[in-house]
């Protein structure tokens, strides 16, 4: 993945006479862009991902495994929040933070990717069980299954970004891949887990409606749905960047050589990567357009901070009736 966020007109594997000529004119337009929407992103993204850390901390029941599954989407987001300043300050002035923090962030940056795309996956395959194998999840909102879980996620994702740590050093045009294979390498793993777990998603969530269309329950399915919208914006930000990818390595392999597509995929690279990095912030947003719960926990954190009132301590989680399905559990949807 291109991890610096910034923009590669030339890079150590592709600097020669045709790179020259085809240097991309959108970099003021980039620069001016990309400050103020990092910027806006970066407020938003710390404000309303700290706002849900507070809430399920402090309102919620982490006996939930979905809980845990969104407390960890959570911070795998302000992780990469905090890098939004990194790549705003190398539009301006180019990496200066040396070739270890080059290589420490990027990994970094590549953790938060991954992590996300691990959690968004496992929490539809929780879905899918507790709905259509409900049995099967009778033990697994046990201590050790949260721990296990959440470390094999970020276990995972440590593993998938060594080599972006590996191949990334500081050339004079900012914190970049040093050569073609690892920046094809990046590309091609990261394309391969979002398309597995596209697939994965897809069967989960066609199993789910069938299950449901079935039932005989009228209850709402919240956290089904809510799950749903969180991997669709999920997807929806990130599929254009990954295909704008995807095509940005044909041009550095010469299958297309043309200045003016060139020029044209570092406009769509630009816009994808935007979007894409904006995701961030989006999901605190979706718990308050979504979650029923969460809306009011939020009306309750702020009528106590508001009115520096104690608050009562929070009821207690709801329970199962024997006639209810597993996944109307305790989560703050």
């Amino acid at each position: 993945m291109e991890s610096s966020g910034l923009p590669e007109p030339t890079t150590a594997f592709d600097y020669d006479s045709q790179s020259l000529l085809c240097e991309s004119e959108t970099f003021v337009f980039s620069t001016f862009t990309t400050t103020v929407l990092y910027s806006l992103v970066f407020l938003l993204s710390l404000v309303g991902n700290n706002l849900v850390l507070w809430v399920l901390v402090r309102y919620e029941n982490l006996e939930s495994l979905t809980n845990v599954f969104i407390l960890n989407l959570c911070l795998s987001d302000l992780v990469f929040t905090c890098l939004l300043p990194v790549w705003v300050s190398g539009y301006h002035w180019g990496w200066v933070l040396g070739d270890f923090l080059c290589k420490l962030l990027s990994m970094v940056f590549s953790i938060s990717l991954y992590s996300s795309i691990f959690l968004v996956t496992i929490m539809t395959i929780h879905r899918y069980l507790s709905v259509v194998r409900p049995l099967s999840t009778l033990h697994v909102h046990t201590l050790r299954c949260r721990v296990l879980l959440t470390m094999a996620v970020w276990v995972a994702s440590i593993l998938s970004s060594v080599p972006d740590a590996i191949y990334h050093r500081v050339l004079p045009w900012g914190c970049v891949y040093s050569d073609l294979q690892g920046f094809l390498a990046s590309v091609y793993q990261h394309n391969f887990f979002f398309l597995l777990s596209m697939v994965v998603i897809l069967f989960c969530y066609v199993e789910i409606l069938r299950t449901l269309f079935r039932s005989r329950s009228k209850r709402p399915h919240r956290t089904v749905r809510l799950i749903l919208i969180i991997v669709t914006v999920y997807f929806l930000s990130w599929a254009p960047y990954n295909v704008a990818l995807f095509l940005q390595t044909l041009l550095h392999r010469r299958v297309i050589e043309s200045c003016e597509v060139s020029q044209q995929l570092d406009l769509a690279v630009l816009i994808c990567r935007n979007l894409a990095f904006s995701h961030c912030c989006f999901n605190p947003v979706l718990y308050v357009f979504v979650g029923v719960k969460f809306r009011r926990h939020l009306q309750r954190l702020f009528r106590q901070f508001w009115l520096c009132r104690q608050q009562a301590p929070s009821p207690s989680p709801f329970t199962h009736s024997p006639g209810a399905f597993a996944y109307e559990g305790f989560s703050f949807y």
